[in-house]
């Protein structure tokens, strides 16, 4: 999430009460998970294990609960508790604004689309040229949509994220979602999906992309152009599907995954590591499909014996 106009290290500091290490006029762009910060962006970190990661981000300002060295032409902000404080920016920077009608006046709605009675279009979305939205499409705030994209009845644009912090006996801390569901041209998406918005950055559906009833996908995925992805696939959030894959129906996609491209992934598959293009997928551990054929009829043999 880009800021509207540029902060300085010391304006962010004061927002949340920390102290902070780096010159007080440091500029302060916007914020950022680490998967998709940029240089100006500021990305937090709770967890030792991940402190060299986000220091040696693209991030140049790094939101922490230690001090620590500051590696040259960066900056910190020394929090007790990264998380609340991250929440607290985005909740500054991006506060909810409540709908007044169905279809905001804030959206911009291309030539020749039609949006059915009973669809909710959300404050700055922007829908292309020649869309149709079918009833009770619920499309949220800030969605981008191409030209000629369908979106059948029931399904959810720009949910928010499924990111939790575990804080033990006191529940779950939500981190708040500021990111976008961008749906690029010539898109259809079935009845009853669920596309997450991008907790800072975007989800986003290539060009061309078939998706049928009943999906799920998480926040901050990527799935490339020409995809076919069938009824009810689970897809996790920060995965990144490469152009022209075909998910069969009920498969399942762990986070942080690439799948390559032209891969196609047979039904009732677990996505539980990367995978190349162009091989066809099989299993639960998965494996390629002819492999797996090969050990059934062993143990086929075997048994015969």
């Amino acid at each position: 999430m880009k800021f509207e106009r540029p902060q300085t290290l010391k304006d962010i500091a004061q927002i949340i009460n920390s102290e902070f290490i780096g010159d007080e006029s440091f500029p302060v762009l916007g914020m950022n998970e680490i998967h998709v910060v940029e240089s100006g962006d500021i990305v937090f970190v709770d967890h030792p294990k991940y402190y060299d990661k986000a220091l040696q981000s693209a991030a140049t300002i790094i939101l922490i609960n230690k001090k620590v060295d500051c590696p040259v032409g960066k900056a910190l902000l020394i929090s007790d508790d990264p998380f609340r404080d991250f929440n607290k920016l985005a909740s500054h920077f991006n506060s909810f604004q409540a709908s007044t009608s169905s279809v905001s006046s804030t959206a911009h709605i291309g030539e020749g689309t039609i949006i059915q009675p009973t669809a909710f279009v959300g404050n700055n979305v922007v829908i292309g040229n020649n869309c149709f939205i079918h009833a009770n499409v619920t499309i949220n705030n800030d969605t981008i949509i191409g030209d000629n994209v369908t979106i059948h009845s029931g399904t959810v644009l720009g949910g928010d994220a499924f990111y939790y912090k575990n804080r033990g006996e006191l529940g779950f801390d939500k981190l708040i979602s500021t990111g976008k569901v961008k749906i690029e041209n010539d898109v259809e998406i079935g009845s009853n999906c669920t596309i997450d918005r991008g907790v800072s950055g975007e989800t986003t559906i290539g060009v061309g992309t078939k998706i049928d009833n009943l999906v799920q996908v998480g926040h901050d995925t990527i799935i490339g152009k020409k995809c076919l992805i069938a009824s009810q696939v689970g897809i996790a959030g920060c995965v990144i599907i490469e152009n022209e894959v075909t998910l069969w129906g009920q498969v399942g996609v762990r986070s942080d995954v690439r799948i390559g491209a032209k891969a196609v992934v047979l039904g009732q598959t677990g996505v539980t590591k990367s995978i190349a293009g162009d091989k066809i997928y099989s299993g639960n551990p998965i494996q390629e499909a002819r492999q797996q054929l090969k050990e059934l009829a062993s143990i086929k043999r075997l048994v015969k014996k």
